[in-house]
């Protein structure tokens, strides 16, 4: 089908309840129920919106950059989001600006329809996925296939709200296919577990394995199952519950995932989803050889790299984009793939290539806690509750005045509000947005997290804690930054060690 074409028309009503917007005939609530459906939301200060455009595993081709920096130069953009869900968050747009861009990004290939509301959301898959060292296999294919596949709902089918798939290409599980909607980890033997019904936010759930062993060609039966699922059995009456992992408690963990296999064993009898992929190669050949250091990947290629680049909190300037777009345009095969934490890496580079690469982006992260993740927060986003990045940018200025060694801190992860966009929950050390009860009375908070791990076969989701004030946040982390340097360990090996200290640290912030 093409999903271009079939979308298209609905972007006149987009553009008109744009206007209505803007002119006081629909309100911000209805408005944001509306505009979701095409990836786009206005910002907390009802004048300015944001375009979320989907790329499909993180995969920013030079084809899509070009587009972007072409609406940059046109339009006067200053604001790039690189998101936890792998897409682009594009800022700061005037209502006729919005309008004017929305339409190209759909030709350009990134298509927003779905990108926010109650749709399947943007598919994501390892950022390296193909072209790193130890995977399992290539899994980036068979996202986009899925992808394209979930196009077809978007028109179709009412879902109670948005759902989230995944791909996972080793046990890193970066993208948390282990906990999410839907997710598709790989195997070793070239087939995948599929786990579902998991999340984060209010009531996090671990996905239940729900089977073993699915050849990849058979992985749109098993979306179908769970979008059949979703839709039968989802809660429409109570939007707090209405995300899957709720499934898990409506139904039971068993009865869910009986529920779930009797909708898989009536898709595999009635349905022809079967898929043949060619997985495609890497052609360019690497001349030259370097020591994988600083930011520089070894990928499975030989003699080619990626470099990793994290632009602080995931605001990517638009002037560096437009500098890597410059280096890499006549550079073979290399592109940029968005990571699930805000960063990028940029893939298929010789070794020379990855110098210059590296050269450029010095500007990003130079230590594990300066690639710590913060949602858009509270300054942008109308459900946010505080402002994460600025809280994030706090951090890392006090913290950088210590000089501490890399690895003394760990990488830390903000959300604004109780939607965990940044994954606290997960996270060695995380805080989500709240308040704080004082004598004077509440004052502006976040509530502390510590212990999460995303590990496939490790995972641990941890409930949120105490509150400590925003103002005191920087202060703790100092503080717990000078007790691991002191030891002369990385946070991961002072943590085992001594865990009744950071609680006692904590707690001496909660009482402050």
């Amino acid at each position: 089908m093409d999903f271009l074409q079939e979308f298209k028309p609905d972007l006149e009503e987009f553009y008109e309840m744009t206007k209505k917007f803007h002119s006081g005939e629909v309100s911000k609530g209805e408005y944001k129920g509306f505009s979701g459906a095409f990836g786009s939301y206005a910002q907390r200060d009802g004048k300015h919106h944001m375009l979320r455009l989907r790329m499909t595993g993180g995969q920013f081709t030079k084809e899509k950059i070009k587009y972007v920096l072409d609406c940059v130069e046109k339009y006067g953009i200053d604001k790039l989001h690189l998101t936890t869900c792998q897409s682009l968050q594009i800022h700061n747009l005037e209502p006729d600006v919005l309008c004017s861009i929305i339409e190209g990004a759909w030709d350009a290939g990134m298509i927003s329809r779905g990108g926010g509301g109650d749709f399947p959301r943007n598919v994501m898959a390892s950022p390296l996925s193909g072209v790193e060292k130890g995977e399992n296999f290539d899994v980036l294919p068979y996202a986009q296939a899925a992808g394209e596949y979930l196009f077809h709902f978007i028109k179709t089918v009412k879902f109670p709200r948005k759902l989230k798939v995944c791909f996972s290409n080793s046990e890193e599980n970066i993208t948390h296919a282990t906990f999410r909607d839907l997710g598709f980890v790989s195997r070793p033997d070239g087939t995948f577990d599929v786990y579902s019904a998991g999340g984060l936010g209010n009531c996090p759930k671990l996905g239940v394995l729900t089977e073993e062993q699915v050849p990849p060609e058979k992985i749109l039966y098993y979306i179908k199952a769970m979008v059949d699922t979703f839709v039968s059995y989802g809660n429409y009456e109570n939007r707090g519950k209405a995300r899957t992992r709720y499934l898990q408690e409506s139904l039971g963990t068993e009865g869910y995932k009986k529920a779930y296999r009797e909708k898989l064993s009536k898709v595999l009898a009635e349905e022809h989803l079967d898929l043949s992929i060619e997985i495609p190669e890497v052609k360019k050949k690497g001349n030259g050889s370097l020591t994988e250091s600083d930011r520089i990947i070894e990928q499975k290629q030989e003699g080619l790299y990626a470099v990793y680049y994290q632009p602080p909190g995931g605001d990517l300037k638009p002037e560096k984009l437009k500098e890597i777009y410059e280096l890499i345009k006549d550079m073979e095969e290399a592109e940029i793939r968005i990571t699930p934490e805000e960063s990028l890496y940029i893939i298929n580079c010789t070794a020379e290539e990855a110098k210059k690469v590296r050269e450029i982006t010095k500007d990003g992260a130079e230590t594990v806690f300066e690639t710590s993740v913060a949602c858009i927060g509270n300054s942008i986003c109308q459900v946010g509750v505080r402002d994460s990045q600025a809280l994030l940018k706090a951090c890392i200025e006090a913290v950088k005045k210590e000089n501490f060694a890399d690895q003394v801190l760990p990488k830390i992860h903000i959300s604004g509000c109780p939607s965990s966009c940044a994954a606290h929950q997960i996270g060695e050390i995380g805080f989500r947005g709240g308040v704080k009860k004082t004598e004077e009375g509440t004052v502006p908070a976040f509530l502390f997290t510590e212990g999460g791990c995303a590990l496939q076969g490790k995972e641990s989701i941890q409930e949120t804690g105490k509150a400590m004030a925003v103002e005191d946040i920087p202060k703790f982390l100092v503080e717990l930054g000078r007790m691991v340097a002191a030891e002369h360990m990385s946070y991961q090996e002072w943590i085992r060690g001594h865990h009744e200290d950071l609680i006692k640290l904590a707690e001496k912030y909660y009482t402050a």
